[in-house]
């Protein structure tokens, strides 16, 4: 079952603290996932949908919020949800968004502890969600720090909550995903700042300081993917944001994001994604935005 499961590569950027996205939909239809940040979903009217977070499914009330931790494979699916009137607010956010240092301090303990819950799946209480739904709602409205001050406030709300839930028996992060080595950290920082050049395994290897042919053992040890997938899911995340972000046309973004060929850029996207570029843009006809 593990190789089914889709690695989403958001189009969050390091220097964004979090995206919003709202729209209404007529069904469920994005695959079995999981993604390095943090995620909180609110879905409205879809009664009968079912859920999967990690190894827990279940089907959803009318109404439902749910926090999955980084790496959480997580779907929702139409099951047997009838309504084609579907509302749904997506918030991710970076697992680094708040240091861990920052996340010791007394006043923070109450969000740390559930970060630390998420990694199983929280869902919330429905009383809590009505409580709170006004201002989910009203997110998108603020900007600037006034709308990160409000998610950090929704957190901790959130974190001081009754009767939420956590969902799977057990964290399911795919631990082949750990960056934390720093020789991984530079190949990455490297990569993301140079993604639309040419990069090669001789170069990533210099920054890593080590020869080719151990650099590209190690790399695929560390986190399960070769160099190239790598880089590729570096250029498609970029590839994502712009899509979104601009009116540049499929061959233009893909030039951008460093692929020069535009066969190989749709075939690639299409097997990371699930979708042509084409049809991941009109997919995203709702309102996102990055903060």
């Amino acid at each position: 079952m593990r190789q089914e499961i889709m690695r989403e590569i958001t189009p969050l950027t390091q220097n964004d603290c979090f995206t919003l996205f709202s729209r209404k939909k007529k069904k469920f239809d994005f695959p079995l996932h999981y993604h390095e940040e943090f995620e909180l979903n609110l879905i409205i009217n879809a009664k009968g949908a079912k859920r999967i977070v990690g190894d827990h499914i279940d089907l959803i009330d009318d109404l439902e919020l749910v926090l999955v931790g980084p790496n959480l494979y997580h779907a929702w699916f139409t099951h047997k949800c009838e309504t084609e009137d579907i509302r749904e607010l997506t918030i991710q956010f970076h697992k680094d968004l708040f240091d861990e240092r920052f996340l010791r301090k007394n006043q923070l303990s109450f969000i740390r502890t559930l970060f630390e819950k998420s990694q199983r799946g929280i869902l919330f209480s429905r009383e809590t969600i009505e409580r709170l739904l006004p201002r989910l709602l009203q997110l998108e409205q603020k900007s600037g720090f006034d709308s990160v001050l409000e998610l950090m406030s929704l957190l901790h709300d959130l974190s001081t909550s009754r009767n939420m839930h956590t969902l799977s028996n057990a964290t399911s992060n795919n631990e082949q995903l750990n960056y934390n080595s720093r020789r991984i950290e530079k190949v990455f920082e490297y990569m993301n700042d140079n993604y639309s050049q040419p990069i090669t395994l001789l170069d990533v290897a210099k920054v890593a300081d080590m020869p080719e042919a151990s650099f590209s053992r190690f790399i695929k040890k560390r986190i399960g993917s070769t160099f190239i997938d790598s880089l590729n899911e570096i250029r498609l995340g970029h590839a994502s944001r712009m899509l979104i972000d601009t009116t540049h046309n499929v061959a233009e973004v893909a030039y951008k994001c460093g692929f020069h060929n535009i066969s190989n850029f749709n075939r690639t996207f299409k097997k990371k994604k699930g979708c042509t570029p084409t049809e991941f843009r009109e997919n995203y006809s709702g309102t996102r935005i990055f903060i």
